[in-house]
């Protein structure tokens, strides 16, 4: 069979990847204000009924052909939202020896065993979060997580997405979550558009953003276990670190991102799509990356790698 995916861009058909990230649906049950899936020029399109997409069996052997051409261990599964494809996804899990399912938290999760993670995002205390994911979604997903079985085994944890909106209130978020199931929490920090201004979620330089990370780096020092943001990986986002790892961004080496398009899958620009703005980026895989790469003395950030 015939593998249905467009490998080009910043990936390489006969590069070896740690994991992958896979939009397995472009169907979603929230329309999320900062959602960078569905931006405009993104492989996001949607049919009527989510049965006509890339079907299952077409979509599982093309992860598996691709698992075995570039040696792939990990799998990211989204969407959309993933929970929609439950049938899928109890198949899928087996092929991949790390799994990690990212949802809004919704729809009841599945116990799929230990090894499997599922990341759930919630994006503040819940006026923010629901201005955000829509209104009473704060209260179903909080609902879905004290419902979980004292026996259910797949691990859960939070991510975040910190804005300019959001960025002083972000310990409300963590005191609600400490008394739950929720194992730990980390957090992204918005990727803006290319050009993009005016928004009030984002900040117009790496410099402006510093407040927001020095924050977080506060919230990591008084809950060291529950955020799992290494203190490195949150001291690499700010300058000069972050305009030198955003230059070479480590992510395109080491992830393969595939996006949902009609009956195949396509690689984006990078994994938050094709319009995104490097130098002010705060994707979660990148600086999770960056602070990896040098914990291995594969490169030193107190240095400046670019040419």
């Amino acid at each position: 069979m015939t593998i249905q995916a467009n490998i080009q861009g910043n990936y390489s058909v006969d590069k070896k990847y740690r994991s992958a990230a896979v939009n397995i649906t472009n169907h979603c049950n929230l329309n999320c204000r900062h959602c960078f899936v569905f931006r405009e020029g993104n492989p996001n399109d949607a049919p009527v009924s989510i049965r006509g997409e890339m079907q299952d069996d077409a979509m599982l052997m093309t992860l598996e052909q691709l698992r075995d051409r570039h040696e792939i261990k990990g799998l990211l599964w989204m969407g959309g939202e993933p929970m929609l494809k439950p049938k899928l996804l109890r198949r899928g899990v087996k092929l991949f020896e790390h799994n990690t399912i990212t949802t809004n938290g919704t729809a009841p999760l599945i116990d799929f065993g230990p090894d499997v993670l599922y990341v759930i995002s919630l994006d503040g205390p819940q006026d923010l979060n629901d201005a955000i994911r829509g209104e009473g979604v704060f209260s179903k997903v909080m609902r879905n997580i004290e419902d979980l079985h004292p026996d259910f085994s797949s691990p859960v944890q939070v991510q975040t997405v910190v804005t300019r909106t959001n960025q002083h209130r972000l310990e409300e978020l963590v005191e609600a979550l400490l008394p739950t199931r929720v194992g730990w929490m980390t957090v992204s920090f918005v990727v803006p558009r290319q050009d993009e201004a005016d928004n009030p979620d984002i900040w117009e330089t790496n410099e402006d953003r510093a407040e927001a990370v020095h924050h977080v780096i506060a919230l990591k020092q008084k809950y060291p276990s529950f955020i799992r943001n290494s203190t490195r990986h949150l001291e690499l986002m700010l300058p000069p670190y972050a305009d030198r790892i955003t230059a070479v961004c480590p992510a395109t080496q080491s992830v393969l991102s595939l996006y949902l398009e009609g009956d195949h899958f396509t690689t984006p620009f990078c994994c938050h799509g094709n319009d995104v703005d490097c130098s002010r980026c705060g994707a979660w895989v990148v600086f999770h990356t960056a602070a990896r790469m040098e914990r291995n003395g594969l490169v030193n950030w107190e240095d400046d790698p670019s040419p």
